[in-house]
């Protein structure tokens, strides 16, 4: 397995991203040709090796023939389609980097992602960036992006509306349900084509994470900081923790005077919008009253609309939120052979260890029912069916071999479906939820 994180200690802008793929070792002539392949005249990739605060850098500079046009999404999507130099998984890449920016531009301006113009992100130099990040993701494959807290910077930007205060709202809007965090420098630290990769890229936001590092790229901004190197950094490797490892998000809230039909409703609704686990437990409340304690675990970027479940249908009047680290096992879905046909389960594995069958109970009771057979006897048949035919732990985790060459995970969500476990992690003190994809964006200024 391979991880990619992003150390945004300055933010992030379009150009620092691509220039610390490059740095990192990514081939910089097959990005050279994907660029080429857009048939916009007149540009030219400039990558040269800069000092910044005393370390060495890559830095990239889009040159360009000036240019007036505003385009819409529509008008980024023929030219990314219409490029011959990209694989369908880098037009994929590259397109919902730039929907993020539409979806998020919308919505500040109370348009259609069809009808909004991108403004500088629409600009040559954006369309260069964000393409190139995608092609540069691709080719990196890794199986995993996780991202550090976001520093948006202070004070104030020019933009295609005027002056805005930082982050300007599109980058504001791409931002939410993001970890942010104050670095007290003037400026725009975090641009909207930065903030659009990290909401598209991104599986989780946190601090480096147990891995064996193998490449560090080195991507610098324009501008220049005193006591600080403006330098975004990638580091690439493999993880060091056995088994996967995520985050969740845990709600908590305490109910007195609620009548069970109305918990059961919610736990219902809460289920059907996404929960990975909903339970409950007794407690006792202030002046000896029972209650029932509701605990809901969901990926971050449901919480909001669980959390809007809980509210409405139980009437609570507070709710906890914290996220909370979680080891897990490996999964994927298998079949094991019976008499009745096959049966579906699931395995889940840790890194070299034997895999664990679990059969579906949905049709291990079709078959009970259908055959009039204990449902009992049928799991211990399953059991036995996957016990005469193990998969071995190198099958599911190739040793110590290279890593395939796999596209990135590039839809920023976790590729873990529902798994209704009860895995408690370590909570963390703060509440951020990484969200929903409401994306979008202005200004492109280098920093």
């Amino acid at each position: 397995m391979r991880v990619a994180y992003l150390h945004c200690a300055t933010g992030i802008s379009g150009d620092m991203t691509l220039a610390a793929l490059i740095d990192a070792g990514v081939d910089e002539s097959q990005i050279r040709s994907a660029i080429a392949s857009l048939n916009l005249p007149g540009v030219e990739l400039d990558v040269e090796q800069v000092v910044k605060g005393g370390f060495r850098a890559k830095h990239i500079t889009v040159r360009h023939p000036e240019q007036h046009a505003h385009r819409n999404y529509g008008d980024i999507e023929q030219i990314v389609n219409s490029a011959g130099g990209l694989s369908p998984s880098q037009k994929t890449l590259a397109l919902k980097m730039f929907r993020a920016v539409a979806e998020a531009e919308a919505h500040v301006h109370g348009s259609t992602v069809d009808q909004v113009h991108f403004h500088e992100v629409g600009a040559i130099d954006s369309i260069v960036d964000i393409v190139g990040v995608a092609v540069g993701f691709d080719l990196l494959a890794a199986d995993q992006v996780i991202c550090s807290p976001i520093p948006t910077g202070r004070g104030q930007v020019h933009i295609a509306h005027g002056i805005c205060p930082v982050p300007a709202p599109g980058t504001a809007e791409l931002l939410r349900g993001i970890p942010l965090v104050d670095v007290p420098i003037e400026a725009e630290l975090t641009t909207p084509t930065g903030a659009a990769i990290v909401k598209t890229l991104a599986a989780r936001f946190g601090p480096l994470p147990p891995m064996t590092i193998d490449r560090i790229g080195y991507g610098a901004g324009t501008m220049d900081f005193p006591e600080r190197a403006n330098l975004l950094r990638l580091f690439v490797g493999t993880p060091t923790a056995s088994g996967e490892t995520d985050q969740v998000c845990l709600l908590e809230t305490n109910l007195d005077d609620i009548a069970s039909e109305v918990i059961g409703y919610a736990c219902e609704k809460l289920f059907a919008a996404g929960a990975l686990d909903v339970y409950t437990t007794c407690i006792q409340m202030k002046k000896e009253r029972p209650g029932v304690l509701m605990s809901v675990l969901a990926h971050p970027a449901d919480a909001d609309a669980l959390e809007a479940i809980l509210f409405t249908e139980t009437g609570t009047f507070g709710i906890r939120r914290q996220l909370i680290d979680r080891s897990k096992r490996q999964r994927r879905a298998h079949s094991v052979p019976t008499p009745w046909g096959p049966l579906q389960g699931k395995l889940g594995w840790r890194r070299g260890e034997p895999a664990i069958f679990t059969p579906e109970f949905e049709d291990c009771a079709r078959i009970a029912r259908n055959h009039g057979i204990p449902l009992r006897v049928v799991y211990q048949l399953a059991l036995s069916a996957y016990a005469s035919a193990p998969v071995s732990p190198s099958e599911l985790d190739p040793a110590s071999e290279p890593a395939p060459s796999v596209a990135p995970l590039a839809s920023g969500a976790s590729d873990h479906a529902h798994d209704h476990s009860h895995d408690h992690g370590h909570s963390h003190d703060h509440d951020h939820s990484h969200d929903h994809d409401h994306s979008h964006d202005h200004d492109h200024h280098h920093h």
